[in-house]
């Protein structure tokens, strides 16, 4: 039988379950902001979606499911499916890959170390609207940089942001050169945050360079492969800024992002409802892809 609890005990728990109502409070302004900026939106472009409005008139029909149909019967909607997945899987891998080869490098006690983190880290600090703009000087067929030196090398020139089989890569190439420095930074946090004994013990053990790799480092920066890929993962899926300086989404539809996709509904065909429509799928995409993998890899995570 429990014993009756004293007077002091009581007080205790009486001031602990202030403490932890007022911090409730706390949390309510975080709440709100989220509600107002995040939920209400998305749910006042659930309810657009059931409608047929232009995005300008105050006169509009509710016409239910038949944006959806039409959105999953149009094949432009798989072709910037397509390229938004491959926006956001492909500048993962690549930021992530290229992120933990400088994290490795910088890790080394180099002179230049805190140059070179800066200069990685540089691009990042440049909107994504101005970095295209300048990789558009480089890649751009009359006057672009790139086909000066064909010219003088003697080649013919090129129209790589003009051949939607390339753009689209050059898009993924442009989005990993800005963002990469952020995945640096992250796992460069990680490596200095694993302990020197889990390498000494290794070493007494005879372990070789990738033994160490595979089954320290790795293993020990879980979490920040987990902080990274979703981080990476959510930004490719919403790209925007770099699309538009670059290619503006063309050839025709051929380099659209379903952000940009959606940008062009609303505004260039004043279709609001179908933009919405869009605007839902991404959504849902994103939320799928990014809690998969936050589930994922935190699986995978283990105490250092």
């Amino acid at each position: 039988m429990d014993q009756p609890l004293s007077s002091t005990e009581q007080a205790k728990k009486a001031k602990k379950r202030r403490k932890e109502s007022s911090l409730w409070w706390m949390y309510l302004p975080s709440v709100l902001l989220v509600m107002l900026f995040i939920v209400y939106p998305f749910l006042d472009g659930i309810r657009i979606s059931l409608t047929n409005w232009n995005g300008f008139s105050q006169i509009y029909d509710y016409v239910g499911l038949e944006q959806y149909k039409r959105m999953f019967a149009d094949p432009d909607t798989w072709l910037v499916v397509k390229n938004t997945l491959l926006y956001g899987i492909g500048s993962t891998v690549l930021q992530n890959i290229i992120g933990l080869g400088y994290a490795l490098l910088l890790n080394y006690n180099l002179k230049v170390r805190t140059l070179t983190r800066t200069i990685i880290y540089l691009p990042v600090i440049i909107s994504p609207l101005v970095m295209g703009y300048i990789w558009y000087f480089f890649f751009a067929y009359q006057g672009g940089a790139l086909n000066d030196i064909y010219n003088w090398l003697g080649l013919d020139p090129i129209n790589a942001l003009g051949n939607p089989e390339v753009n689209p890569y050059i898009i993924v190439f442009v989005n990993t050169f800005q963002f990469v420095g952020v995945a640096m930074i992250i796992y460069l946090a990680g490596l200095q945050s694993i302990s020197k004994e889990y390498y000494e013990a290794a070493n007494i053990d005879g372990a070789s360079s990738w033994s160490k790799f595979k089954n320290i480092t790795l293993p020990l920066l879980a979490p920040a492969i987990t902080i990274n890929v979703v981080i990476n993962i959510i930004g490719g899926l919403k790209l925007f800024d770099v699309i538009v300086s670059l290619t503006n989404g063309g050839p025709g539809n051929a380099s659209q992002s379903m952000s940009t996709f959606m940008y062009s509904l609303y505004f260039a065909r004043q279709d609001a409802g179908y933009a919405a429509t869009q605007g839902v799928l991404m959504a849902l995409i994103i939320l799928v892809l990014s809690l998969a993998a936050l589930l994922y890899l935190k699986r995978k995570e283990v105490e250092a």
